[in-house]
């Protein structure tokens, strides 16, 4: 772990300049707003170890496949998002010196990010080589009222100095993309030009020509007064902008606001593209930074009423969950279904903004029980609009019929990984896809989701998991050979317990489901048949599959085994490992890692969670005693689910350190990678360590159940829900658990298995 932070309920507070750590602090105050984002670099000049990021929603480069061994089935190409044009650049100049905190002597350096209203501020006093000395106060947003605009504030005031400052607000298109496969330039510059009122910069990419259009326009001002400056007009290949400055003497202040419209080719006609960006800029400059930024306030505020969980007693645990909170809304909005969430969001190159079954496990959940049910449906109609891809997928490693592999790694449906055992092996993912369709209906209420988009994935799902079984002799069972489960510790093993088991829900889901729709949707029943040429006849396969699935377990210890080989491995525990060899990952071999007991992730245990209406709470208990402590967390996808399981079973001291471990993992750099960008899909996790965990929210039998228990560590937590067009406020204390349904009619909802009836406004207390 690594603390450097300030604890504060509302804000994350860095106190002073950590050179060594600027990767981390890029990661960590990274900005967006659903159509864009930043990592959170300096505007300024810095001139030492950064990684420049700034990203746009859904356009993508197509960079080139690179593999040591090529096998049948392998993508072409990697889609990325790249690193766009930087957009935030303005550069600080004397009469002859550039402001450069790699190479001025910085005096003092505080940046705020400020959580509740979604600004990043920066203040610090430097001075320079030649003993000049400035004070700076940055302010930086992108805009939620209008997601095509970045907004920075930036203010010099002299200290000891006399003479010129020049502030030089640009656009640059030269940006190299650090990860990428074979160190190419991923633009093309299309046209940058400079006109005395603004400049633009009109990009693609190259291959696939998505563009990118940024254009921009200021205000100067000195002593808080808006001066016209005769400003030099920047106009390069490759870099277009202003400088404008002003004479000062000490304690005089010059600034200059900076209003940037960025537009892609998603949203616009590519040839109309330069004329919406320079209006965008244009207005955002007419209305002024007051008003914006009071609009920007206002769609921030009405975030924080639907989704802030307030925890009294542990400041610790309640700057964190904001912070997910905060990150989870700023990186989508959910109000285009052709996006996603990459699990890196707007904060880092890794994984190249691809969208993995992160969403499906951790965002969906989060953002169906507490955001308009809209949020949700446009992630599950980002599947549905790329089935076609998905079959196309399972046809090129061999299946047929209208069989579905959804990829592991995508932006526009092609599996874009190219690793053997993820790619071809790693297909429990398929099934994570039904489960969330599941989940949305139970949640929602209705069935009208699936019957007009979800049973045709489901159907296609099914066919892929009828063609992939093998049916053993030996067994007398359906197994599952090659596989790599969640672990993905463990590779190409045979019938790991969670593919296999997850598989059955699966086609039990899919049949219980097209029972329901031939009932309810006959008409759409009728058009599915006719889409996807499904005959009845096809789930009897289906129904044996499901008598007769191979699940590996141990009588005799009562648990599930993880898969046929793992009872042969030396079956020690996490605490055998020393210390200076963790993370295992970035000091053992993989060959060594493979041989070798330690979970990456939840396996079992996640089929436990999922699934839990199978299972007693002494089955979960046992198997989470047997694979809790063999398990490294080195996936954010693992912490959340051991949680939930830990409040479950009773265990809230080892509940409580998963989720701090969870919800803290990007803030206190658990894993030891947050320079690479903060683990924003997992991040969803945590919202549901309290509400699905502490709170123990679950939906069995179309009832809504809580089991409430809390922390000793706190006083209290408060969360809102939405529930079948209910929202629910639940505060659990160590005395009595509030609950008050704010919207909605009637509910009934059982609390420990007594059911109680909710109705608008009226408040429900009962002993905790």
């Amino acid at each position: 772990m690594k603390k450097y932070l300030l604890t504060d309920e509302w804000n994350i507070i860095e106190n002073e300049f950590h050179a060594d750590r600027l990767r981390a602090s890029e990661s960590i105050f990274s900005l967006g707003n659903g159509r864009l984002g930043q990592r959170g670099n300096f505007e300024e000049s810095y001139n030492s170890d950064t990684l420049q990021g700034s990203y746009v929603a859904g356009i993508t480069f197509l960079d080139r496949t690179r593999v040591g061994w090529w096998k049948n089935g392998y993508p072409n190409f990697f889609s990325r998002i790249p690193n766009a044009p930087n957009w935030s650049g303005i550069y600080v100049r004397l009469i002859d010196e550039e402001l450069d905190l790699a190479t001025w002597d910085i005096d003092r350096f505080e940046r705020r990010l400020d959580m509740k209203e979604g600004i990043s501020y920066r203040d610090f006093e430097v001075t320079s080589p030649k003993g000049h000395t400035l004070q700076v106060h940055v302010e930086h947003l992108n805009s939620m009222a209008n997601q095509n605009l970045c907004l920075i504030k930036y203010s010099v005031t002299s200290v000891n100095y006399e003479g010129k400052i020049s502030l030089v607000p640009y656009l640059n298109g030269d940006v190299k993309h650090e990860s990428s496969n074979f160190d190419e330039k991923m633009w093309n510059i299309i046209r940058a030009e400079t006109t005395n009122e603004y400049t633009y910069l009109w990009t693609q990419t190259k291959r696939e020509d998505s563009q990118v259009c940024c254009a921009m326009t200021y205000q100067f001002f000195k002593n808080s007064k808006e001066v016209a400056v005769s400003a030099i007009k920047i106009e390069k290949e490759k870099m277009t902008g202003f400088s404008a400055g002003a004479d000062v003497k000490p304690g005089d202040r010059v600034t200059l606001i900076k209003y940037t419209g960025i537009l892609s080719s998603l949203q616009h006609e590519r040839l109309e593209l330069v004329e919406h960006a320079v209006k965008e800029s244009r207005e955002a400059k007419a209305k002024g930074w007051e008003k914006l930024v009071s609009q920007h306030k206002d769609i921030w505020k009405k975030i924080w009423e639907q989704t802030d969980i307030v925890i009294d007693g542990d400041p610790d645990a309640q700057q964190a969950i904001r912070f997910n909170i905060f990150q989870l809304n700023q990186s989508y909005r959910g109000d285009d279904a052709r996006l996603n969430i990459g699990p890196k969001g707007f904060t880092g190159e890794k994984y190249g903004g691809n969208t993995q079954w992160n969403t499906e496990l951790c965002c969906v959940p989060y953002f169906l029980l507490s955001n308009p049910e809209d949020v949700a449906r446009n992630l599950l109609l980002y599947r549905y609009n790329q089935l076609p891809q998905a079959i196309e997928n399972a046809q090129k490693l061999g299946f047929g019929n209208g069989a579905a592999l959804y990829p592991m790694v995508t932006i526009h449906g092609e599996e874009c990984h190219n690793e053997w055992e993820i790619s071809f092996e790693e297909i429990h993912r398929n099934n994570i896809i039904v489960y969330a369709i599941m989940l949305y209906t139970q949640v929602t209420g209705n069935n009208e989701y699936i019957a007009r988009y979800g049973l045709e994935v489901m159907i296609a799902i099914c066919r892929f998991w009828s063609q992939r079984v093998s049916y053993s002799q030996a067994k007398q069972k359906y197994v599952l050979l090659g596989v790599t489960g969640p672990n993905e510790y463990e590779n190409n093993v045979n019938n790991n317990w969670y593919t296999n088991f997850s598989c059955a829900q699966c086609l039990q889901m899919t049949l219980d489901y097209l029972e329901i729709i031939a009932h309810e949707y006959p008409d759409e029943y009728s058009r599915i048949r006719r889409a996807t040429g499904f005959q009845y006849a096809e789930t009897t396969r289906w129904q044996e599959i499901i008598d007769n699935m191979y699940l590996p377990v141990d009588e005799e210890k009562g648990i599930f085994i993880q898969d046929d080989g793992y009872a042969d491995k030396e079956l020690t525990t996490v605490n055998d490992i020393p210390a200076e060899e963790r993370p295992i990952n970035q000091n053992w071999s993989w060959d060594r890692i493979l041989r070798s007991c330690y979970i990456k992730q939840s396996d079992v245990l996640l089929g436990l969670f999922l699934y839990s209406w199978h299972f007693d709470r002494e089955t979960i208990a046992r198997n989470f005693h047997f694979y809790e402590p063999r398990t490294v967390h080195e996936s954010s996808l693992s912490p959340f689910v051991h949680a939930i399981l830990a409040a479950w079973i009773g265990d809230m001291d080892k509940a409580y350190n998963l989720f701090m471990h969870a919800t803290r993992l990007d803030l206190d750099d658990y894993n030891n990678e947050v320079n690479q960008g903060l683990h924003v899909t997992s991040m969803a996790g945590s919202w549901q360590i309290i509400v699905r965990g502490f709170a123990g929210m679950k939906i069995e039998n179309n009832r809504l159940h809580f089991s409430p228990v809390i922390p000793p560590q706190w006083n209290s937590y408060t969360f809102k829900i939405n529930y079948r067009g209910c929202t629910i406020e639940m505060k659990v204390d160590k005395e009595e658990i509030k609950i008050t349904m704010m919207t909605g009619d009637e509910l009934n909802i059982y609390i420990r298995n007594v059911v109680y009836l909710l109705s608008r406004g009226k408040e429900l207390i009962i002993p905790n």
